[in-house]
């Protein structure tokens, strides 16, 4: 049995989602036998959230951090350095654990002794979506059995063991803090240093979609950054020789999905099919950020203005 977790909850301007979440993350520390913390790390340079963090922190085991670099990979990598404990589970703040989802995530790393468990992400909209978004299904996410090998992963639900990262000297790359995919770059390069994942399907947690975020424009630009980050971490840290023919590959990956989303776009609107027509948008504008990525763009969906 696990004697220490840690509990990471990376945050930025989202008052009434810490409001929430904290005290259900309070919540979770009571379900299970270990001795567990919650770290906040606040990645606002004016440092928002520190009152209300510590106000929530009385008689919780809560902790403030301040990490004014913007980026999140720069936030992740705060926790990472801050942590004390044998495991570190990251939610972000704008999710919701269910009953049982740390107790659920610190069974499968016991029984199997891994270093990364990942838990699914299920969405719930706070407004209900126009027909056109859910037709499209911009947020449904993989589910898969328990048990399952996992080789890259997001850090909205990931559990990880802390020694075995230090020793493999495993960090968040700025590089992608703005434009999204540190993680992903993160969990590929603990996969392939021999670090194991494992699914489990039933430590679920509950990503509230707020209604600026259900517009055709918004989940549009997300599949375009999605592409455009998969590019940019599949070429990252590639051997110069096979660089070329990664870039190679995965222009034609895109040019691929670019080509088919269209033709499906336009089959739905013949057919009078909305499902074609949304589906084939999202993977032209993944195709596209594919594409994009794959000859050195960057896009920066998170790049914050200078005031």
């Amino acid at each position: 049995m696990t004697d220490r977790v840690t509990i990471a909850v990376l945050t930025y301007q989202r008052p009434d989602d810490l409001a929430e979440l904290l005290p259900a993350l309070v919540l979770q520390v009571h379900e299970v036998a270990a001795d567990v913390d919650i770290v906040v790390v606040d990645n606002d340079p004016a440092g928002g959230a520190r009152r209300q963090v510590e106000q929530a922190a009385a008689g919780a085991p809560i902790r403030y951090l301040h990490e004014a670099a913007p980026g999140i990979a720069a936030a992740r990598n705060r926790a990472l350095d801050e942590a004390t404990a044998e495991l570190l589970v990251f939610i972000d703040d704008d999710e919701r654990p269910t009953p049982q989802w740390l107790a659920r995530l610190l069974a499968v790393h016991d029984r199997h002794r891994v270093e990364a468990v990942v838990g699914p992400v299920v969405s719930r909209y706070e407004t209900p979506p126009s027909r056109w978004v859910e037709a499209g299904r911009f947020f449904d996410r993989r589910r898969m059995p328990t048990g399952t090998t996992v080789t890259i992963a997001a850090t909205n639900n990931l559990l990880l063991d802390l020694a075995w990262v230090r020793r493999n000297g495993l960090r968040f790359d700025t590089r992608f803090g703005l434009s999204g995919g540190s993680d992903s770059l993160f969990t590929r390069q603990l996969h392939e240093r021999g670090g194991r994942m494992l699914w489990c399907d039933e430590a679920v947690v509950i990503d509230i979609v707020p209604a600026n975020r259900l517009t055709r424009d918004w989940v549009l630009r997300k599949a375009y950054r999605i592409g455009n980050a998969t590019s940019r971490v599949l070429l990252d840290g590639t051997a110069p020789r096979r660089r070329f023919r990664m870039r190679l590959r995965l222009l034609g990956r895109g040019s691929v999905r670019v080509a088919g989303g269209a033709v499906r776009c336009l089959a739905g609107v013949l057919s009078g099919r909305l499902g074609h027509r949304a589906r084939g948008m999202r993977t032209v504008a993944r195709g596209a950020g594919m594409l994009s990525g794959s000859l050195g763009s960057v896009y920066s969906e998170y790049a914050r203005s200078r005031r």
